[in-house]
């Protein structure tokens, strides 16, 4: 099949994510045969640097042997069976060692197959829990000015990037927003922190009015993404965890796109040395390979779904939830994280990253805010 003979059936029959169809006229789509490591291959043989990790789901590169095989032992004996009135080694033993890795804190995890479809989850899962405890007025959310959590309709009612939200407005219900904690906005002699305390106060305030509506805050710890890579200090996080647990408001952490590492340690939120009532997971945590989707949650939170009365229950569903193979993948993930000390290797080359980073930009003149958590790095670019 010869690429421009793909690409013309594409045209036709695929709508694309996240596009504007009618620029592939003058840009056209890469037909892609194949991936190996950092590498994806099209048609006529040429190969690009997959920079993007693929929306930032693949950590261990392209057909990785070690996922590979793991997923080739899997499908050899359970491919897929629905998780309601059963249960299977591999999600259970994922469930487990996810929440090994948060010390027991969140001891319990539902699962889906995409990001949006986690936040869903964490939105409804903690309304649903005070209405249990029979607050039945707290059913609002607060999210970060600038805050990205997905683009479906429940997602985009915590989501505040025009882009995505505008033509959905009709749709979305109204969110409650407060100032981000973005280190870029200090003012003379104040620190990253400094900004992050301002804008926990300010925080505070909007929870002081608001609290007896709110079911919870959710942020995107440490870097918020699809709002020009925000960056913030972990003080903030201290904060908000506090103030939650002040208000009585549940703390969500989209960490779907910051989890598994890419910020130094496997949850962004570790840095601040708090842990959430809800944390959701996606992207990375199946090494980039199969859709799977996790909120991890606090046992006590369990409890309040525990019930005799079946409308009790948190009633949500997905077909492909805890899908075995995608459970397959992430443990083998997970095992690569602890077989080849990833954090650690991963800390090195973020280090080697910012220093030539800041060689070459640091002073540049039309380079400001140069900035870095992990293994993400991001600049601005004065076009003035």
């Amino acid at each position: 099949m010869t690429s421009s003979s793909l690409l013309d059936r594409s045209r036709r029959a695929v709508w694309h994510p996240c596009t504007q169809m009618k620029r592939h006229e003058t840009l056209p789509l890469v037909p892609l045969v194949r991936g190996d490591g950092i590498w994806l291959e099209d048609t006529d043989g040429r190969r690009f640097i997959d920079g993007i990790s693929s929306w930032w789901v693949n950590l261990f590169g392209h057909c990785n042997p070690r996922i590979n095989d793991a997923i080739g032992e899997q499908l050899e004996t359970l491919e897929h069976a629905m998780l309601a009135g059963f249960t299977h080694r591999p999600v259970v033993e994922l469930s487990e060692r996810l929440s090994t890795l948060t010390g027991g804190a969140l001891g319990h995890a539902f699962y889906a197959s995409d990001g949006a479809s986690a936040t869903e989850i964490a939105l409804k899962m903690s309304m649903h829990a005070w209405r249990n405890q029979g607050e039945t007025g707290k059913s609002r959310f607060l999210s970060l000015a600038g805050s990205y959590h997905g683009e479906t309709v429940g997602a985009l009612a915590v989501t505040d990037v025009a882009l995505f939200r505008d033509a959905y407005a009709p749709l979305v219900r109204s969110g409650l927003t407060v100032p981000s904690p973005d280190a870029r906005a200090t003012e003379p002699g104040e620190s990253a922190e400094d900004v992050a305390e301002r804008a926990a106060q300010a925080l505070a305030r909007h929870l002081e009015h608001h609290h007896h509506e709110i079911a919870a805050l959710i942020v995107e710890p440490l870097v918020q993404g699809a709002s020009g890579m925000v960056m913030y200090h972990p003080h903030y996080l201290r904060r908000a965890r506090e103030l939650c647990d002040q208000f009585e408001v549940y703390l969500i952490a989209d960490e779907i796109a910051v989890g598994c590492g890419r910020t130094g340690t496997f949850f962004a939120c570790e840095q601040a040395g708090i842990w959430p009532d809800f944390l959701c997971l996606s992207k990375g945590i199946s090494g980039g390979y199969l859709p799977l989707s996790l909120v991890l949650t606090r046992d006590e939170i369990f409890d309040c779904f525990y019930h005799d009365d079946l409308t009790r229950g948190f009633l949500h569903s997905h077909s492909y939830t805890g899908n075995p193979l995608a459970c397959r993948a992430a443990l083998a993930t997970l095992d690569i994280f602890a077989a080849d000390d990833v954090l650690t290797a991963n800390r090195g080359r973020a280090a080697q990253l910012g220093q030539h980073a800041s060689a070459a930009f640091a002073h540049h003149p039309t380079v400001p805010h140069l900035r870095q958590q992990g293994m993400i790095l991001a600049f601005d670019v004065d076009t003035d």
